[in-house]
């Protein structure tokens, strides 16, 4: 079996783009990755061929590696067909990887796995993970993490038996990833931050939303489990959580406003309250009032630059830090 790199020596720049669902396509993983770092897609309800397609997609964009993740809380249906494609590193969360780790490493793909405890350190280890993602709780989208990221890092890097670990969860400027970085982390992961950017495919109010929002702006609730019952997730709060909360965060079929529809995807299609769906370009209607995801890195998101000038901006930071430090 062909051996595996150490995902350190991939990064010239240490850091990695979460794989924020629908809202980073491939051109946003990929200029993550020409930057110097990694991008990533989140394909867990892609279809094989459309998965496939956003895979070549990069490939054509760059030849550095990137990242495609898999929420095991429902069946990674298009694993086969990526790993076939060539994408070269697989991330997992929300779930057991020990089924699928085989088959990535058969592959020749480099696998991680997303924790939030040292147990879990110590599991992904066991089943020969190639790297952690220690996610804490001031992460955006879905948070698996029930714990603030600088209080779990160093249990996580405790039990992580040597192997890399990516810190994740409301980092949003250099000044937080040094904090990490500085902590024992091999790289940390952005995934608001670069929402915020050009090449994403949120709705332009969206990003203006995130640009004007504060930490405090975010709240971590089930509020929007349209697609996903029960799952937790940080957004920005709107009109939608404010009127369910007024009434005592009521349950499906008792929420006010449930069904009405907001508006409408690139597609046509309705988009419901409560629904899931964060708002993409091309969306249309009540967009304030559609599932905003937000990590509390917005307190520190002030502009929506491309992911060029994002990388190079964090590389000098970081690499000024360096240089004062020695």
């Amino acid at each position: 079996m062909k051996l595996r790199p150490d995902l350190r020596t991939l990064l010239d720049v240490p850091i990695m783009q979460a794989p924020t669902g629908s809202i980073a396509g491939p051109e946003l993983c990929a200029a993550v990755s020409e930057a110097g770092g990694i991008g990533g897609m989140g394909l867990t309800w892609t279809p094989p061929e459309l998965a496939v397609a956003a895979v070549k997609q990069v490939l054509t964009k760059t030849d550095r590696p990137f990242l495609v993740n898999f929420a095991l809380a429902f069946p990674p249906a298009s694993l086969p067909a990526v790993l076939q494609a060539g994408a070269p590193i697989i991330s997992f969360s929300w779930g057991d990887a020990g089924p699928y780790i085989q088959q990535v490493h058969t592959a020749g793909a480099l696998c991680g796995i997303q924790v939030t405890s040292a147990e879990g350190a110590r599991y992904a280890a066991s089943i020969k993970a190639d790297f952690i993602i220690c996610q804490g709780i001031e992460a955006g989208g879905h948070v698996q993490s029930s714990t603030p990221l600088a209080y779990l890092l160093p249990q996580v890097l405790a039990a992580a038996s040597g192997m890399p670990v990516v810190a994740s969860g409301g980092i949003g400027n250099a000044q937080q990833a040094r904090q990490f970085l500085g902590a024992g982390a091999a790289a940390v992961m952005m995934g608001t931050r670069f929402v915020a950017t050009q090449e994403s495919r949120a709705h332009p109010l969206y990003r203006e939303l995130l640009v004007q929002s504060r930490a405090s702006d975010t709240a971590l609730t089930v509020c929007f489990d349209g697609g996903w019952q029960g799952a937790i997730h940080r957004v920005l709060r709107n009109n939608t959580l404010s009127a369910w909360e007024a009434v005592g965060s009521p349950p499906a079929g008792l929420r006010p406003g449930e069904g009405e529809i907001l508006g409408f995807n690139a597609a046509g299609e309705e988009i419901e309250r409560y629904s899931d769906a964060a708002p993409r370009s091309g969306f249309r209607g009540d967009v304030a009032a559609m599932c905003l995801y937000a990590g509390c890195s917005v307190e520190h998101i002030n502009t929506i630059p491309t992911v060029a000038e994002l990388m190079a901006q964090l590389r000098c930071e970081l690499i000024r830090n360096e240089e004062h430090q020695a």
